[in-house]
């Protein structure tokens, strides 16, 4: 009997010496990209609190839409908070510079930045590096597909002058060359720009069938809405990184019309009944709405919710080989990551590998346009 007692003293100690699982997270809610990275940042607070009966803590941290502040919250979040895990950032350029101090540091990073050079191609830096975001590689493709589909022979492309930018234009220009498409402009513009009447101005005197611009958030209105008051009448392309209704405020009218790839959730109630993302794309889109009012869900929370989703899979196997707070429990939740297999996200069905840190395939994916102010599926 009193064997048995302090047997059960002794596991009793043992569970409660293990270290909580503490999560840091770094994201855009300031800046040029705040439209983006506000719905990740309310994201957070949906996320699961224990994960196979293991506390889990986020501590998150705002990086101001800047690259160095990205950089020095996750190194912060490493040495002061012991995270083993990071998620983060919003956009591309953060999410690059931080995949040094991920490999560095061994900890797993899961960004919420859609270029596939964040985990493209695989190397020892980016083994512990993993990605939510559909890549630029596959919304080209969509792209691609529906101007060929709609007769589009020529088009023009305005970026912006980052890595986000230049990403879409070396997978759109290549797709475009293959499929017979003639880019007659390659223009760039910053995020905090007011004014790209110069650019817009060499686009239109290329006179081309339609303009794709390589943007995200609110900033990738500004040449749009240039586009619609100097007359231009053909399709006007976007990318999924103006998935938001930030995007639709500030546009405006001047949005009508607009195509562009999304994830599922996006049309998340539009989709068939059979469709694989639905009801997971659903689950997020009502819990969201639920904390942040009817309407209001982003596609970029769901990169958030995503990375959540990938966490709660991943971290029992982890809790199996290490405590959290260990390099031990980091390697463990970096090794179940790579080894997700057939979960649903609200953006798409994950099933990673040891050369593929996205997952992520053709069922991420819908064609939507912007109609009366909403989105709508293409048909």
């Amino acid at each position: 009997m009193k064997k048995t007692m302090i047997a059960a003293l002794l596991s009793t100690l043992a569970a409660a010496a293990v270290a909580d699982i503490n999560v840091g997270v770094t994201l855009s809610a300031t800046g040029p990209a705040a439209s983006l990275g506000i719905p990740e940042k309310n994201t957070i607070d949906l996320l699961p609190k224990t994960i196979a009966g293991q506390k889990v803590n986020y501590i998150v941290l705002d990086d101001a839409s800047d690259t160095t502040t990205a950089v020095k919250n996750a190194r912060k979040l490493i040495s002061e908070s012991n995270v083993d895990l990071i998620i983060g950032s919003t956009t591309t350029p953060n999410s690059l510079a931080m995949v040094d101090v991920a490999a560095e540091t061994e900890t797993p990073m899961i960004a919420m930045a859609a270029s596939a050079r964040i985990v493209e191609p695989m190397d020892a830096k980016r083994k512990w590096v993993f990605k939510t975001p559909q890549n630029d590689a596959q919304m080209s493709t969509a792209i691609v597909e529906h101007m060929t589909n709609n007769n589009v022979k020529t088009v023009a492309y305005i970026g912006f002058s980052d890595a986000y930018g230049e990403g879409w234009w070396n997978e759109f220009s290549k797709l475009a060359e293959v499929r017979k498409i003639k880019v007659v402009a390659n223009e760039r513009f910053n995020r905090v720009d007011t004014s790209v009447t110069g650019q817009v101005l060499k686009v239109l005197s290329a006179k081309p069938d339609a303009v794709l611009i390589g943007g995200a958030g609110t900033p990738a209105a500004l040449p749009q809405k240039s586009l619609k008051e100097k007359g231009f009448k053909g399709i006007i392309y976007q990318t999924h990184g103006v998935a938001n209704n930030d995007f639709l405020r500030v546009c405006g009218k001047d949005c009508e019309g607009t195509v562009l790839p999304t994830g599922p959730i996006l049309v998340a109630a539009q989709l068939p009944a059979d469709n694989p993302v639905k009801k997971s794309a659903l689950e997020y889109l009502t819990k969201y709405e639920a904390a942040n009012g009817k309407g209001s869900v982003s596609a970029f929370g769901g990169y958030a919710w995503d990375a959540g989703v990938l966490l709660a899979n991943a971290a029992p196997a982890a809790l199996k080989k290490a405590q959290p707070g260990s390099k031990e429990f980091r390697a463990a939740l970096r090794d179940a990551l790579e080894t997700t297999r057939n979960v649903p996200g609200a953006h798409g069905v994950f099933n990673m590998s040891a050369n593929d840190h996205l997952g992520l395939d053709q069922r991420a994916r819908v064609m939507v346009t912007i109609q009366n102010g909403a989105w709508q599926l293409a048909k």
